[in-house]
């Protein structure tokens, strides 16, 4: 039985860099990236627009195989993981929520959530089933029927956002979840990743958003393809959150009374 020190990292990046073009064209997206995901870990990605984040979420998700340097999942160097053995992580271990949507305009929303579960195996009726449970937490139960071209934007974007988590991925990446939806829709979404962080989940998301980074236990910025900064959210103990509670009646009585006796 493995104790925590000695459970690798879900994710280890060593010297990562990517690069686009050729000559005197050559650009690197990512330049050296170090960096190190502890399993349960709720990350925010931050940065301007062209400083690797979305990047960075493709070859963490195994979308991007031609990088330079050392990714490591779980303690095994991806380099020695066959495509097809990634292919199997991908659909099994790592859930994705991006800016588009890529639903099939041919199935309808249920069918649309319930896809992944088929590459599963996961038998017709239960995958179905499954399928409308995540529906109904994302309060779009009454849309499993009708088709993609008669939701609205923000609609079909928690269909995606619910399609991506019905298979229960351990790591979830995220790029934007939340772009395109209004504050209600947006306050749905991270509640329900806050809640997949607490069960234990894994989350990296990208986002320009400042306020969803009060969701993460840990928030990094890029710049020009490099770790900017890396910062750990303070966690406020319990005891600390009471102290600061207003006192209630009967605590204001008791501490008049302890300070009456206190005058004798």
């Amino acid at each position: 039985m493995m104790d925590d020190a000695t459970i690798p990292p879900v994710i280890k990046l060593r010297d990562l860099k990517k690069r686009f073009g050729i000559g005197d064209a050559e650009t690197f997206a990512l330049d050296g990236v170090d960096l190190t995901i502890e399993k349960g870990e709720f990350l925010a990605i931050m940065g301007p627009s062209g400083c690797g984040k979305t990047t960075i979420l493709n070859i963490i998700g195994l979308l991007d195989s031609e990088f330079d340097g050392e990714y490591e999942l779980d303690g095994k160097s991806v380099a020695s993981i066959s495509k097809r053995r990634q292919a199997r992580i991908r659909s099994r271990q790592i859930g994705f929520i991006f800016q588009s949507f890529n639903l099939i305009s041919r199935l309808n929303i249920i069918e649309n959530v319930a896809l992944p579960l088929t590459y599963k195996g996961v038998g017709k009726t239960k995958r179905l089933m499954l399928a409308s449970n995540i529906l109904h937490n994302f309060h779009l139960n009454e849309r499993e029927y009708y088709m993609p071209y008669q939701l609205s934007g923000g609609q079909t974007q928690r269909v995606a956002i619910a399609r991506a988590l019905v298979n229960e991925p351990s790591i979830i990446l995220a790029d934007e979840p939340t772009g395109n939806l209004d504050s209600k829709s947006s306050h749905i979404i991270m509640e329900e990743l806050s809640d997949l962080h607490k069960q234990g989940n894994t989350i990296i998301m990208v986002t320009h958003n400042p306020n969803l980074t009060t969701y993460a236990s840990r928030v990094i910025t890029m710049l020009d393809g490099k770790v900017d900064t890396d910062t750990k959210a303070i966690v406020v103990s319990e005891k600390k959150l009471a102290a600061k509670k207003p006192l209630g009646p009967r605590s204001r009585k008791n501490t008049a009374k302890k300070s009456k006796k206190r005058k004798k």
